[in-house]
């Protein structure tokens, strides 16, 4: 006579139905040390576990089902169907880590899978609306707009970068610098090392009072206005309208409108020319590889003979991997976002002509101390930021920043500094000093 167990059906070659932390047990590698806990009562791993995943809601079990990656799992997060112990929802970098060393996702044996299935039920692989700050899916707008035409660019900027100006402030802090700092030691705060990485490029770039300097995706003004207070004739363009008016309230503010404006406009539409210098501080990430060599060019049209480009991006470790962002960061935090390695660019820079490339850098490991500061930041202002953007938006930033912090301390994704001269007709650089002239 043949012995049922758990409840398995007799005859079935699936095996029993598994508890929903077994299915995730089963998707996750085996051996956890982390726990996992479910709202079916299960439970895997480590009771007494630091750091774990608590499903709480059958939709949870949905996104996880429907979308089994970091898109399902954010999906989950976002939408409060899923927890992760032993962290603040502002900074959940320490569960992420933990789970990001313990867990290794992998697509279980067809025996296993059939199993997963007929244990959730096929209920639960139906695909159900996701969170409400989830963009369309890449096919969905490439088949509504042009990719990187001026109007899709537009609103890939809109959505991230007119969240709130105040959420803004309570995040990235006084500096309104969201892009990677610099930091002169260990110790020093987020806004020394802000106001250290404007003056790194003020001086990789230099400039000294009555020179002309185009600032390209500037943001909140930042650099704009450092390079304004020291006498620099600065314009900023930003196609994102809340960044633009809050960057000419602090000119105003600040007695720079002589020397300083930043207009809401895509940067293709500066009719200025003949600057001395170019920064772009955190926009190739937006402009899409294959316009790398329109980028540079454009950018070439607009410096001077001897006049100087810094490019300052993120980059990937190698030139070899896809640049589209994975299915998360290009869904929730930057639509249309491609990343390459630094190889690339300096390649793209070299090859439009009469640019010489003089200098490059690394500040990877400078990026994962900004996004701690952040995080920590999104902490400190956690009620406030809830109540202005809402705790689904909350949620998602500080997943981002966190997940974010893991891949520059794992090199999978780098941070780097480009500099890049415009020759004359004849290979003249503007008698550029024959060593780097500016202090590390």
């Amino acid at each position: 006579m043949t012995t049922v167990k758990n409840n398995e059906v007799p005859g079935s070659v699936v095996g029993p139905k598994l508890s929903l932390a077994e299915v995730v047990e089963a998707v996750a590698g085996g051996d956890l040390q982390i726990s996992v806990t479910a709202y079916d009562g299960s439970s895997a791993g480590p009771a007494d576990a630091e750091y774990g995943l608590e499903l709480l809601t059958p939709r949870g079990t949905r996104y996880l089902a429907t979308a089994p990656s970091d898109l399902g799992l954010a999906r989950a997060y976002i939408a409060g169907d899923l927890s992760l112990k032993g962290c603040h929802e502002g900074d959940p970098y320490p569960a992420l880590r933990a789970i990001s060393e313990d867990v290794q996702f992998s697509r279980p044996s067809a025996r296993t899978l059939a199993q997963i299935t007929r244990s959730l039920g096929l209920e639960h692989f139906k695909p159900i609306t996701p969170p409400p700050q989830e963009q369309l899916p890449r096919w969905r707008r490439i088949a509504e707009g042009l990719r990187h035409s001026k109007t899709r660019d537009a609103e890939a900027i809109h959505y991230h970068y007119d969240v709130s100006n105040t959420f803004y402030e309570w995040v990235l802090g006084p500096s309104m610098t969201y892009t990677c700092a610099c930091y002169p030691n260990h110790e020093a705060s987020l806004e020394e090392a802000q106001d250290n990485k404007y003056r790194l490029v003020f001086e990789k770039l230099k400039l000294k009072a009555g020179d002309r300097l185009l600032d390209i995706g500037c943001g909140w003004g930042s650099m704009v206005r450092y390079a304004a207070r020291r006498g620099v004739h600065v314009i900023g363009v930003t196609l994102s309208a809340e960044q633009a008016q809050w960057a000419q309230q602090a000119i105003i503010d600040e007695g720079l409108s002589e020397f300083a404006e930043v207009r809401h406009s895509d940067y293709r539409d500066v009719t200025e020319d003949e600057f001395d210098a170019v920064s772009s501080i955190g926009l190739t990430e937006h402009i899409g590889i294959q316009n790398y060599p329109s980028y540079f060019k454009f950018i070439r049209s607009k410096l001077r003979d001897g006049g100087i480009l810094l490019n300052h991006c993120i980059t990937r470790s190698n030139n070899v991997s896809r640049g589209k962002a994975g299915p998360f960061i290009d869904r929730y935090v930057f639509p249309d976002g491609e990343l390459t390695g630094s190889g690339t660019i300096i390649s793209a820079i070299q090859n439009i002509g009469a640019m010489e490339v003089v200098h490059e850098e690394n500040l990877r490991e400078h990026y994962a101390m900004t996004l701690r500061d952040w995080n920590k930041n999104l902490v400190d202002h956690w009620d406030e930021a809830v109540e202005e953007v809402g705790i689904g938006t909350a949620r998602l930033w500080g997943l981002y920043m966190a997940g974010c912090r893991i891949g520059f301390e794992r090199n999978i994704i780098q941070l780097h500094q480009v500099l890049a001269v415009k020759l004359d007709n004849k290979g003249g650089n503007g008698d550029l000093p024959l060593r780097p002239w500016w202090n590390a």
